[in-house]
């Protein structure tokens, strides 16, 4: 029987200007919101008050930036970094264009912008990744630019604490 398991993709599997649709979506609950934002120690009324935030600009709460931000890239982990990635490096151009609210559904997707070897690191690359979160209308939530350091395949196979990682448990 052939084992297949699950990983993100080396640094010679980037292409540039692919966008991975990452799927299932993620339907946002209140209790999503809620437990976010207090785990954390967020006290945004905008977050946790549903009377203050019914006479704000929006006439609801909204869903905690962070909490978005943070799906949006967890949503790409298993398609593009998962045992891949030696390091994320940075985030910038972070935007919220449009509210997320209870209920919406967030989907993301990711486009390869830009890679390199590094110049410091041997069998290791660097990629920049844009990522956009979308709600079930097509709306853009939030966008990031994300650098993160990744493992070339033949460098992954020959360090110990890569190759160990990859390897399935036996079952018995």
């Amino acid at each position: 029987m052939k084992d297949i398991e699950q990983r993100g993709l080396y640094y010679e599997e980037f292409e540039l200007e692919v966008r991975y649709l990452h799927r299932p979506g993620r339907t946002v609950t209140e209790a999503d919101n809620v437990l976010f934002t207090t785990l954390t120690m967020n006290t945004q009324a905008l977050h946790l008050d549903a009377a203050w935030s019914a006479r704000q600009p929006f006439g609801e709460r909204l869903v905690n930036s962070m909490f978005t931000l943070a799906t949006i890239v967890g949503a790409s982990v298993t398609q593009l970094t998962q045992g891949t990635i030696v390091a994320n490096l940075g985030f910038s151009e972070v935007s919220f264009p449009h509210p997320l609210y209870h209920g919406d559904t967030l989907y993301s997707e990711t486009v390869v912008r830009a890679k390199r070897l590094s110049a410091s690191r041997p069998g290791q690359g660097i990629v920049t990744l844009e990522h956009t979160g979308r709600n079930q209308d097509g709306t853009v939530v939030a966008t990031a630019v994300r650098q993160v350091m990744v493992w070339c395949r033949e460098a992954a196979a020959s360090a110990p604490e890569v190759a160990e990682a990859g390897e399935p448990e036996p079952l018995l």
